[in-house]
């Protein structure tokens, strides 16, 4: 049987095919379809699983490895950058092993498209010592998420697998297998000595981790040069790849002339870390010139040997950044093989011109950077992740280092400032509900215990709205809709010691903007401190609140329109446009995508736009 699937579901049928029952995750592109499936597809066949939106990666690594510790098969599921959330517990989880089946699944974003970076999970995975997977294809991902957990449960160890964004949202007939119920009954041996590991335990762990990866290494099930395309006499040039990067690369081959793909043998590396050592060294000694082809850092390349027979990223056959391409690996391949025979261009469409992401029509975010300007308009606006950081397109934006960030960074801004003697400028840290939870929590605690003073503008659209709308704990719905208890975000601001708050739907500009004047007033008094000023009102994208009540017309009357083009460079609305061959660029609103918010009728300095 078969069945079209996206790679994120996949990956998920995979799971539950080799009898995964718990599953962790934090949403973040391009991993975050992987749980909804996981969940849609167990409650469609009757299995009884568990999978939950964790608050950040590392919880959600520390539960599945908990489960695994009990013999149950789990997987931790999370984007690259979730992964840098999640070291600690990763590094540690690979010396104390399980004694059930834990995938790490860590989906990455070469590019990068919707992430601070492209770093490649496999990198993290050599430093972590955890062996890893790189799928080629949605079918591929299936197969490898139980290979993964059957490797797991063989070896002890936690197993990544490592998807990329093409992979994650490409769409493929996947051949199904029965899933299988998973066991029902977990069992936790007491061992101190393995799971409270003291240094002295965790340096024989630590040996027995590197044994365990030297027997890997050796596995005939691995070796990707028994397993690759044979020629006799073998032809001239070894291309080695993985993932994606292999099937890109394998279909640029076939496309060649016989008399020029014969010049190239083409191997496919499935288990890029450890790198199967005999294989690495048959394929040095069968070709006189090797190209490695991966995304994005040169794993693969680094554990292959002697270097001066390696092309790749490391001698700039390939950019040392940036997502692969057609063009890119034809142009590799011309230059690895000095052929002048190759194809320089590849067919097909051009593609059309990019156009900047910005926040929805009638987002409230653009309202509330709106108010923030009003209010503090010599600030210093330290930013957070999250689609509010479109923010830097309304000049309302200054830093954006990580999750969490905006709060320590505002932390430090204040102490820079106050501990110098100089002037304090308006400090104000802007963060998301969903990101608060993840890890604005002990930056504010941190903040409130050194003594800094700033606003803290927190962003409540009542869902992690960047990365699919799934909710947060806020609302209390799990993610398998069951409700759960509320925590709101006044009573956690309010634990950590934060004493004035304000709560103002952001549509109230003028209300809003007087809000944050007087939480910069309270952060200067000498009784002052923190002060934390909530938007809040739900993200359009959410099905309850795509209807305003009620729902406006607005128009801009031509004969007061100047065509100055403030409203649209200082809230860029995208149903704002510039009238189309208007002489005077005068706006107009496009009454298609308007959702008739009427945040912009306070934006025009001429007062030209009406609500009818």
């Amino acid at each position: 049987m078969q069945q079209v699937m996206l790679g994120n579901e996949a990956m998920a049928r995979g799971l539950l095919e080799k009898g995964c029952t718990f599953t962790y995750a934090y949403p973040g592109t391009p991993s975050s379809e992987i749980l909804p499936a996981f969940i849609q597809q167990g409650s469609e066949h009757g299995v009884a699983i568990h999978a939950h939106w964790s608050v950040n990666e590392k919880i959600a690594l520390e539960s599945a490895f908990t489960a695994a510790m009990t013999g149950m098969r789990s997987a931790a599921i999370m984007k690259q950058v979730g992964l840098n959330v999640a070291a600690d517990a990763l590094l540690s989880s690979t010396y104390l092993g399980v004694t059930g089946g834990l995938i790490v699944i860590s989906a990455d974003d070469p590019g990068p498209n919707s992430s601070q970076t492209e770093q490649d999970s496999r990198m993290f995975a050599m430093l972590a010592k955890v062996p890893v997977f790189d799928p080629a294809t949605p079918q591929e991902a299936s197969v490898f998420a139980g290979r993964a957990l059957d490797l797991s449960v063989e070896l002890g160890l936690p197993v990544m697998l490592r998807p990329t964004a093409t992979l994650c949202h490409a769409r493929q007939n996947i051949s199904l297998k029965a899933i299988v119920q998973g066991q029902s009954r977990p069992e936790f041996i007491r061992q101190p000595q393995r799971w409270a590991a003291t240094p002295k335990h965790r340096f024989k762990l630590h040996q027995q981790l590197n044994r365990k990866l030297l027997e890997l290494a050796a596995d005939p099930r691995f070796d990707f040069a028994a397993a690759g395309t044979r020629q006799t006499p073998p032809a001239p040039y070894g291309v080695i790849a993985s993932g994606c990067a292999w099937a890109l690369t394998a279909d640029l081959l076939k496309a060649l002339p016989e008399d020029e793909s014969q010049q190239f043998a083409l191997y496919k590396v499935d288990l890029p870390y450890p790198l199967h050592k005999k294989a690495a060294q048959t394929l040095l000694e069968r070709h006189e010139k090797l190209l490695v082809i991966e995304e994005s850092m040169p794993v693969i390349e680094y554990q292959m040997g002697d270097q001066q027979k390696i092309c790749g990223r490391l001698d700039g056959t390939i950019p040392d950044a940036g997502a692969l391409n057609p063009e890119i690996i034809i142009a590799a391949l011309k230059h690895f093989s000095g052929a002048k025979k190759l194809p320089s261009e590849i067919d097909g469409a051009t593609a059309p011109p990019g156009k900047r992401p910005s926040l929805c029509p009638g987002c409230p975010h653009r309202s509330s950077f709106y108010a923030l300007k009003k209010a503090l308009p010599k600030g210093i606006y330290a930013g957070d992740i999250g689609c509010y950081t479109l923010g830097i397109n309304l000049n309302a934006l200054d830093s954006c280092l990580c999750m969490g960030a905006s709060i320590s960074q505002a932390g430090s801004f204040y102490q820079t400032f106050a501990r110098r003697g100089e002037s304090v400028p308006p400090i104000a840290a802007v963060i998301g509900d969903s990101t608060f939870y993840h890890s604005g929590i002990p930056a504010l605690v941190n903040a409130r215990w050194e003594g800094s003073r700033f606003v803290l503008f927190l962003l409540d659209n009542s869902t992690t709205a960047m990365t699919g709308n799934q909710p947060t704990p806020a609302a209390g719905l799990r993610a398998d809709g069951s409700q759960g208890p509320a925590l709101e975000l006044e009573m956690l601001l309010k634990g950590c010691g934060i004493e004035k708050i304000e709560v103002v739907d952001p549509y109230r500009q003028s209300e809003l903007t007087g809000k944050l004047k007087e939480a910069w007033q309270y952060a200067q008094a000498p009784d002052g401190g923190i002060a934390a000023v909530i938007a809040r009102r739900g993200c359009l994208m959410i099905p309850a609140e795509r209807k305003l009540p009620p729902t406006l017309q607005v128009v801009i009357a031509d004969d007061e329109c100047t065509g100055c083009g403030y409203c649209i460079k200082a809230f860029e609305c995208p149903a704002l446009m510039v009238k189309a061959e208007d002489i005077e660029n005068r706006i107009t609103i496009d009454q298609v995508i308007c959702v008739g918010c009427g945040q912009c009728v306070t934006v025009c300095p001429h007062e030209a736009i009406k609500i009818i």
